[in-house]
């Protein structure tokens, strides 16, 4: 963040509304930017916009200015992990229904469909997912190229994994063949 911002959240923190008003728009970019590491796509904006509003209703708490950048990617990650459980706040599927709802469907509108869904993931569940399902890459194997911990890939897998489903689901609810309206 700029350096300039440290200024910014003490002259806001004082009340002075232009500076608020150029610190949320300095700090967009930055919620954005981290914002699109940590939300499911289609929620980046909405997570920047609920965070630019808890950070306007609440700078005047933080009591550290110089600890304004960190307080903002906490509230972004927060608002990310809101959005996303939100999401799956749904009745649970039965795996037997969702093989016959999936099988019902030809292969091709099934293929662009799974490519759409693998093309809305966020970077970090796309890679995991890749590694394991098509090139077939040990748990281990995936940790050591990613350079993460054994907890993260397999968290990032079943995440992963969950978002091509409902998006498979969500899909074929919201307009049957889906993908032949698509082209």
């Amino acid at each position: 963040m700029a350096a300039c911002t440290h200024d910014l959240v003490v002259r806001a923190q004082g009340g002075d509304a232009a500076a608020l008003d150029r610190l949320l728009v300095e700090s967009r970019f930055e919620a954005r930017r981290y914002a699109l590491r940590h939300c499911v796509t289609s929620e980046v904006d909405d997570a920047v916009q609920e965070t630019l509003l808890i950070v306007a209703g609440r700078l005047r708490s933080l009591k550290k200015a110089a600890s304004f950048a960190g307080w903002l990617f906490t509230v972004v990650r927060r608002e990310c992990q809101r959005l996303s459980r939100r999401m799956f706040e749904h009745e649970a599927l039965d795996d037997e229904k969702i093989a016959d709802q999936l099988a019902a469907r030809p292969m091709d509108e099934l293929r662009t469909g799974l490519a759409f869904a693998l093309e809305s993931l966020p970077t970090h569940y796309l890679e995991v997912i890749l590694l394991r399902d098509f090139e077939e890459l040990t748990i281990a194997e995936i940790c050591e190229r990613l350079d993460v911990s054994v907890q993260t890939a397999k968290a990032r897998l079943l995440r992963a994994r969950l978002l091509v489903r409902e998006y498979l689901l969500s899909a074929e609810e919201q307009a049957p063949g889906f993908a032949q309206d698509r082209f």
